[in-house]
């Protein structure tokens, strides 16, 4: 079940379906207290500095629970990218904006339609690389352990330390683990880390089925290619890629060649379709004033029991100013 809050994040980027990195690296930029914004918006619509957002993310099983937005890198291409981390659980932020859209908020209405939305992720594929570079293997060499707030202190990217509390129990999965004078020291273990993948991609293949009949046509080699290229937008080619494919016997050429012409197929079917631009108002006042053939236009027909929105809006003006 979705909730939507209102909450304070800066400008989105200009490049609609692109993760927006809503946060500086200084930290969190905005606070979410059980679905609904922490602290009043009274006066956002009077020129705030940084104006509301729509949000929508997984409702906290707990009402009272206050989230925060982190900056984090990408796990696959290492970018700044915005989590929402609240009530336990780690959700990547995503933004999507049509070319003309705006939001009712309360009685105001906010210029930008832009729509955040937060979908959960798995922590451990956010850690994958800072754990793969903290052991510093080389060649046969496992590499060396570590103390988690050791593998977390990341350089500019703060938020990985708010996470240390989740981050312990989620990596033993895919960790040798030693305890020394109470401490734990962590080390990626490539073994586990592709059981771990696997499960993944077995758990995709799962779900296939039930997404309609398309995908239950699929032979299961297929089903199998899809599901690593799903996988793929959050593993680095090298060496998870690659050391997954081969543990599955899959040609990892051949699943870059696949996701990449998917990729440029949809990058072409929303370039080749863009929204009408809307008239100018050159146009316009000529259109109106004359048809083409030099008389004057007709007036458009009103439906019964229509009204014109700014006949709406006049009255509503003219009620809040009497007021």
């Amino acid at each position: 079940m979705g909730s939507s809050a209102v909450v304070p994040i800066p400008t989105p980027p200009e490049a609609p379906g692109k993760a927006d990195p809503v946060s500086s690296r200084g930290g969190t930029t905005g606070e979410v207290e059980g679905g609904r914004p922490a602290a009043p918006m009274a006066s956002w619509h009077d020129g705030l500095a940084a104006p509301p957002r729509v949000l929508i993310s997984s409702r906290p099983s707990d009402v009272s629970a206050r989230g925060n937005v982190l900056s984090l890198r990408h796990p696959r291409s290492g970018d700044e990218t915005g989590y929402l981390f609240i009530d336990g659980q780690l959700q990547e932020i995503n933004w999507f904006k049509e070319r003309y859209g705006s939001w009712f908020l309360g009685d105001y209405v906010c210029e930008d339609g832009g729509l955040y939305y937060c979908t959960p992720v798995d922590p451990i594929f956010t850690f994958l690389p800072t754990f793969e570079a903290a052991r510093m293997s080389n060649g046969k060499d496992p590499g060396k352990f570590r103390q988690l707030d050791e593998i977390l202190y990341v350089e500019g990217y703060p938020g990985y330390q708010q996470l240390m509390n989740v981050a312990g129990h989620h990596m033993e999965l895919v960790c040798e683990v030693k305890e020394v004078a109470n401490m734990k020291f962590f080390r990626l273990d490539d073994s586990k880390v592709l059981s771990w993948l696997c499960c993944k991609v077995h758990n995709l293949k799962e779900v296939f089925p039930k997404l309609g009949k398309n995908y239950a046509a699929q032979l299961e080699k297929e089903q199998l290619k899809e599901a690593v290229q799903m996988i793929r937008e959050y593993l680095k080619d090298e060496p998870w890629l690659a050391l997954l494919c081969k543990k599955l016997q899959l040609d990892t050429n051949e699943i870059i060649n696949d996701a990449t012409t998917k990729t440029n197929e949809a990058s072409f079917c929303a370039d080749s379709s863009p929204a009408p631009a809307p008239p100018s108002e050159s146009k316009a006042a000529n259109s109106s004033a004359k048809s083409s053939k030099g008389r004057p236009a007709k007036k458009p027909k009103v439906e019964l029991g229509s009204k014109n929105i700014k006949d709406m809006f006049r009255r509503v003006t003219r009620s809040g100013s009497g007021s």
